[in-house]
């Protein structure tokens, strides 16, 4: 037996991943178990999390594996700051404490948090090459190019390469400033939502704007290539000598300072959202064709964190040279940890690698589950009422005829979701017919902006007859955009022609309006068997109204994590307006639950930051 751990730590979103013998027996994010969002401590219980599931003591691990290279990271940092200097001494200052107290003595640090015993070896790859071997390995492809993009790693900020068989190789690199993940950043803080949290939000919000600054930021803050790299003009920008990440000369440009937080969305931000998401798709395309041209592969495998846009890999998918495509679920720094646990073992180690279809990330349900007997001494404990329906396709059927009543759903089944995306195991479910449901769920439940668009979870074998994909393409990952079907959209009225931006939700866009943004697209999430019990409940949907969609996002409130265990999901029902909560096997209906004091639900609210 081969046993290897990867971790990700110390920068966004800290992890654990354990591969046995090739196997990805295991993944997590530090935050599911410390409730504190993107936790960028050591993933010391999504280690122990690891451990247990596979059975393993810290004794049995052969190899520990590091996601980047902190040295080569603190090069790029000391030289930046020289750059800039004296403008960097802030930002320096900042920074240098976190060095000095642990990141300079990773290894060291390792070791005391894991009890790893001295003469077991670690090693340390470089950040790109753990975000391509977390996309190629996992993938059902023997050979495939490789595109790699986030904010930075230690230089790069983009990578190209090949992956064949047991090994990757990276053939060109953009490097530090010029970013497409930063500047994706520079505008979400610009449009007043966290850094390195909002980008999601970002790409929401765009379909409500026009790309009128497009021309703009080609023009002004970039030197854009044929083959999709560029160089951005550095005094638009404050993130490499200061603590923003715009300058006032940015602030001039766009027509005026950054929104402030919370504050109300105008038309100045949607369509800045709009533009700097037609520029992102722009330079993926590029980068894409570029790199078919090169390698002349037909199969391509995508991380890091602006792999996470799904709009601009819907667009590669269907314009692009490609195939078929692979995008590693937990794209960004998470799942770097599973990227170097996979190039440990197969690269490093040289051990052999099988492509299995549809891929060996086992639907990223790598974390947690509960029995249904751990899950009623939860309830007991809190005096929860409820009913046990062991019977599958009885307590289905029972919850397809409730989400046909226009229920909202707390599903919680099987193992928990590595990566951001509930996929069908700590998910929120609706009626997507249900015209009122988008805001019913963003409103009352999420407790976030009306404008954030939901994803349809749909039975595979159907999915081409609801939206734009090929008969038998996948979207398991919820990591593609595609336009609803034609056949499938409502006519518009005339009324609509004088909308603009958010109130164009108004407007029922299809026969699934919950899950049609005002593009007429969905962040689509195919379902198969993998998915377990909620691929049983869409069946039992479709066999009762005929739809085999249902709206499906992520068990928590804005703010918070993914529900992990039972009593965070409870806690969620109970201080939230769901109707039904299913935990495995148990049922619990709001009505007959002990009623919850008004100042504790708004307490639960006030726990989460709002962005």
């Amino acid at each position: 037996m081969t046993a290897v751990l990867g971790l990700s730590a110390f920068y966004h979103d800290s992890a654990a991943a354990l591969v046995v013998d090739g196997d990805i027996v295991a993944a997590a994010q530090e935050e599911r178990f410390t409730r504190k969002k993107h936790d960028a401590g050591f993933p010391s219980q999504a280690v122990g999390y690891c451990l247990r599931e596979a059975g393993l003591r810290v004794e049995d691990i052969d190899w520990v594996g590091f996601y980047d290279k902190p040295l080569l990271k603190l090069d790029r940092l000391v030289e930046t700051w020289l750059a800039h200097a004296p403008l960097g001494l802030a930002a320096f200052s900042k920074a240098l404490p976190q060095w000095t107290g642990g990141k300079l003595f990773l290894p060291r640090q390792i070791r005391r948090e894991l009890g790893l015993p001295k003469k077991r070896p670690i090693a340390f790859a470089e950040h790109h090459e753990s975000h391509a071997a977390s996309a190629f390995f996992p993938s059902p492809f023997e050979e495939a190019a490789l595109l790699t993009m986030d904010g930075v790693g230690e230089w790069a900020t983009a990578s190209l390469g090949v992956g064949r068989g047991t090994r990757i190789d990276i053939t060109q690199e953009l490097a530090f400033p010029h970013s497409l993940g930063l500047l994706y950043s520079a505008f979400t803080y610009h449009c007043g939502f966290k850094v390195s949290s909002g980008e999601y939000k970002l790409m929401g919000l765009a379909p409500y704007g026009e790309p009128r600054f497009a021309g703009v930021i080609r023009e002004k803050l970039m030197d854009l290539r044929e083959d999709g790299s560029f160089r951005l003009d550095l005094s638009y920008f404050g993130y490499c000598a200061g603590l923003t990440m715009t300058t006032p000369r940015f602030d001039e440009l766009f027509g005026g300072p950054a929104r402030k937080s919370e504050s109300p969305l105008t038309q100045r931000e949607m369509d800045l959202a709009a533009s700097i998401q037609a520029v992102t798709e722009e330079v993926v395309l590029r980068m894409g064709r570029h790199l078919h041209r090169t390698t002349k592969l037909s199969k391509l495998c995508m991380a890091g964190g602006v792999a996470l846009n799904c709009v601009a890999n819907g667009r590669l998918l269907r314009e692009g040279p490609f195939d078929e495509i692979f995008v590693q679920p937990a794209a960004g720094d998470a799942g770097g940890a599973l990227g170097m646990a996979l190039l440990l073992h197969h690269q490093l180690l040289g051990n052999p690698r099988k492509p299995v279809r549809p891929d060996a990330q086992h639907g990223s349900l790598l974390g947690p589950s509960f029995t249904d007997e751990e899950i009623e001494a939860t309830l007991r404990a809190h005096g929860a009422t409820w009913r046990r329906i062991d019977d599958d396709a009885a307590l289905t059927g029972e919850i397809a005829r409730r989400l046909a009543d226009g229920a909202v759903v707390g599903w919680f089944a099987g193992r928990m979701e590595f990566g951001p995306r509930a996929l069908g195991s700590r998910s929120i479910i609706g009626d997507p017919r249900n015209t009122s449901m988008q805001a019913a769920m963003n409103l009352k439940i999420k407790f976030r902006e009306s404008f954030r668009p939901f994803a349809p979870a749909v039975l595979a074998r159907e999915a081409h007859s609801w939206f734009a994909l090929d008969e038998g393409q996948a979207s398991p990952y919820m990591l593609m955009v595609a336009p609803v079907r034609s056949e499938r959209l409502l006519p518009v009225p005339p009324e609509a022609a004088d909308l603009f931006g958010i109130e164009r939700l108004r407007i029922p866009r299809s026969e699934i309006p919950a899950v049609t943004h005002v593009d007429m697209s969905a962040r689509v999430q195919t379902v198969d068997a993998r998915n377990g019990r909620f691929f049983a409940l869409l069946e039992a949907f479709e066999r009762l109204t005929g739809c085999p969609v249902l709206v499906n996002t992520s068990f928590n409130v804005r703010g918070e994590p993914i529900c992990c265990r039972p009593e965070e999901a409870l806690r969620c029902f109970r201080l939230t307006e769901m109707d039904i909560l299913v935990l495995e096997h148990c049922v619990l209906v709001k009505s007959e639950q002990p009623p919850v004091p008004a100042d504790e639900a708004a307490r639960y609210r006030s726990l989460f930051d709002p962005d």
